[in-house]
């Protein structure tokens, strides 16, 4: 019934206390009834977000980004045309260090209180974040070119940037800095051709910061992944339909077809070795760097002029803010088995940088889940407990995915402590990878393998071996790569 995945290098585990807790983020207005807040159960015009959990376009927009903004932002528009470091074989103003002033004496105030078409706001949502970003961060990018130390960014936005985006953000119900889906990366690509699917080769960049190759796979890499998640989304409604009705033919369909695509994002995922060089990572990494925990790059946080004279702390842009894996975790009730401590509580926070509908799903997921006992009725059946361990191992094959990236894109460049978003950058991933090894041993010991296909019993034995071995190395690791990086049991979190 489960295909069996191909071997894979047995890595990586952490030491694990299963504590019962909540962690999706609330959202407002939003009742968690049987109907799914996707897409297709909606009424839809200029004003429904662009970002809304569908079974077509999954977490991509629902439709394509806006690429040019209209006249009446060309002033903002010829100011991100000009601000990559590299623009073919000439250097733009982020090269030299003159965005900033750029700004200062091009951008006038630029008034957005009438636009309510989400396509138009969302386009601008995420310029006038490249713009901040690109305003806050540009300090800090020419002092790691020159010193491999960050400094201090600017930490006033001008009233130009801020009070439009702060609106923007309001009227989005996002936070007025850079994000994930709405800004770096689902909104920042263009089709080739517009009647093909977002695979790698048909996308490229709307919005950039250094020009380079690496930088165009690093995002769109991304998309790619993302292409796959109506799917996902089909299967994850399957999977608690067919729970809540007691239905294990369908169940086990569910689980099958979930199980095809998050090999798809997987394999696409890794795509990232061939499209993005480790070694040009951090020549853009600066830029999607946040305000919130990065004392020595923004002691007193960062203040919006001409919207509050308080200091703000935002997260930077991480892939922590894609909702294929939360998903996962609250479907297969991961989520309730995150341990009860600093770096979860940052995994909560993470959460809340995404697109409102995508909160709305992932609430209305974990719920259903729940209430149903999804993991519960997978293990009433040995064969349909492998194809629920089978989907943890995807999930465990990700993470480790993403925990390699960290040690070769930025661990074996730097020794700064804290990641984009904020988070300890040794400890963060490990947290949450080892919850899965720790549920993967559980779900296996549960198992009888007298019940099972002789495919599955295989695949139960490879399965077990897998997360066994890749916890012991794990922990090692961690504790060796403590040594190298400061307070990294230490969350302070600044706000």
């Amino acid at each position: 019934m489960f295909l069996k995945p191909i071997a894979r290098p047995f890595l990586y585990r952490l030491p694990l206390t299963f504590i019962q807790r909540c962690l999706a983020t609330e959202a407002s207005n939003f009742n968690t009834a049987e109907q799914p807040p996707v897409l297709e159960y909606q009424a839809v015009d200029k004003t429904t977000s662009q970002f809304f959990t569908s079974m077509k376009s999954g977490f991509l927009p629902r439709q394509d980004p806006l690429v040019k903004l209209p006249a009446k932002f060309d002033a903002l528009e010829d100011l991100l045309q000009r601000m990559p470091i590299k623009i073919g074989d000439k250097r733009g103003l982020l090269a030299e260090g003159k965005f900033g002033d750029a700004v200062l004496k091009e951008l006038p105030y630029i008034e957005v209180n009438e636009i309510t078409d989400t396509r138009l706001l969302t386009a601008l949502f995420r310029d006038y974040t490249f713009a901040t970003s690109a305003y806050v961060l540009e300090p800090c990018d020419i002092m790691y070119r020159q010193k491999k130390d960050y400094g201090k960014g600017r930490d006033r936005v001008p009233k130009q940037l801020a009070i439009p985006l702060v609106k923007i953000a309001d009227k989005l119900g996002a936070k007025p800095f850079m994000e994930y889906a709405q800004s770096y990366s689902l909104y920042n690509y263009q089709k080739r051709d517009s009647s093909a699917p977002e695979y790698y080769e048909n996308l490229d960049l709307i919005r950039k910061f250094s020009g380079l190759d690496s930088e165009h796979g690093f995002i769109l890499v991304h998309v790619a992944m993302v292409r796959y998640t109506g799917d996902q989304v089909k299967n994850t409604l399957n999977i608690i339909k067919a729970a809540e009705r007691g239905d294990r033919k369908t169940f086990n369909q569910g689980l099958s077809g979930l199980l095809e695509t998050l090999r798809k994002i997987n394999y696409t995922m890794d795509t990232m070795w061939q499209y993005c060089a480790p070694a040009d990572y951090m020549k853009f990494r600066t830029f999607i760097m946040g305000t919130k925990n990065q004392t020595e790059m923004f002691p007193n946080g960062v203040v919006y002029e001409g919207v509050s004279d308080n200091s703000t702390f935002y997260r930077g842009e991480s892939g922590a803010n894609d909702s294929i894996i939360p998903t996962c975790d609250n479907l297969l009730q991961l989520t309730q088995d995150m341990p009860d401590n600093p770096l979860t509580n940052i995994l909560r926070d993470f959460r809340t940088y995404r697109p409102r509908n995508h909160t709305q799903w992932l609430s209305w997921v974990e719920e259903r889940s729940r209430s149903i006992n999804v993991r519960g009725f997978a293990m009433g059946d040995s064969n349909s407990a492998v194809g629920y361990l089978a989907l943890l191992d995807q999930v465990r094959e990700f993470r480790d995915r993403h925990w390699r990236f960290a040690k070769s894109y930025i661990i074996a460049y730097t020794n700064h402590p804290v990641a984009t978003g904020g988070s300890p950058i040794i400890t963060w991933l490990p947290n949450q990878l080892a919850v899965v090894l720790g549920s993967m041993a559980s779900t296996a010991h549960q198992i009888d393998s007298q019940l099972l296909s002789q495919e599955n019993k295989e695949l139960l034995e490879m399965l077990t071996e897998r997360a066994e071995v890749q916890g012991r190395i794990l922990t090692r690791e961690v504790e060796m790569l403590k040594g190298q990086f400061k307070d990294q049991d230490l969350v302070n979190e600044t706000y």
